[in-house]
């Protein structure tokens, strides 16, 4: 008896998947979300140094 090679669950798949469609997505996103934080730290921190630079002394 010959074995048939036809797909009888519907589900099979011929070749690689490709997945990494949604990952290349996840990443760009990761990588814009710590700019923008990033920045923010930066430039609060940025203007602590600046206050602390130019606050009046006290003695």
């Amino acid at each position: 008896m010959k074995k048939s090679n036809k797909n009888i669950g519907g589900n099979a798949h011929i070749g690689p998947r490709k997945n990494t469609g949604i990952t290349l997505v996840a990443l760009v996103v990761t990588i814009i979300v710590l700019l923008i934080l990033a920045g923010v730290s930066i430039n609060l921190i940025a203007r602590q140094q600046w206050n602390f630079r130019t606050s009046p002394k006290d003695s």
